[in-house]
C-alpha cells in the first residue's frame, strides 16, 4: 500500500533526485523557462514557487532557507532582488507547465516550465 508516500521517485535513488531538483530549480529562477518531461516539471512547480515566496517575505531567514534549498547564490539573489518585485502583488501561481507532446526516441511527455 502507497499510504502517505508523496512525490515522485524519477528512478533515482534520493541523493540523485535532491541533485536533480536542486539543478532544475536553478534554471527556471535563472533562465526562467526551461523544457523537460512533465513529471519532472509538475514535481520542481511547487518548489520554484516556495522559493520564490521566500523571495517575497525577504529576510535573512528566509534567504537561508532558500540557499539551503538551491545553493547558488546568483540564483536567490535574483529571487530576491528581481522576482519578488515582479510578483508583489500576486498571491501565488508563479509558474506554469505547457505540455508539448512526446518526446522522439523515448516518447516520454515533454513539457516546458516558465514563470509566469
Amino acid at each position: 500500500m502507497r499510504h502517505r508516500l508523496a512525490g515522485r521517485h524519477l528512478n533515482r535513488r534520493p541523493d540523485q533526485r535532491k541533485a536533480l531538483y536542486r539543478g532544475l530549480i536553478r534554471d527556471v529562477l535563472l533562465h526562467e523557462r526551461i523544457q523537460t518531461t512533465e513529471a519532472k516539471a509538475k514535481e520542481v512547480r511547487g518548489m520554484v514557487e516556495r522559493i520564490i515566496t521566500y523571495g517575497k517575505k525577504g529576510g535573512l531567514h528566509h534567504r537561508r532557507l532558500a540557499l539551503a534549498k538551491v545553493p547558488d547564490k546568483g540564483a536567490i539573489s535574483k529571487v530576491f532582488d528581481d522576482l519578488s518585485q515582479r510578483y508583489s502583488e500576486r498571491p501565488g501561481g508563479y509558474t506554469r507547465v505547457l505540455k508539448l507532446g512526446r518526446r522522439t526516441g523515448d516518447g516520454a511527455p515533454m513539457a516546458i516550465l516558465e514563470l509566469v
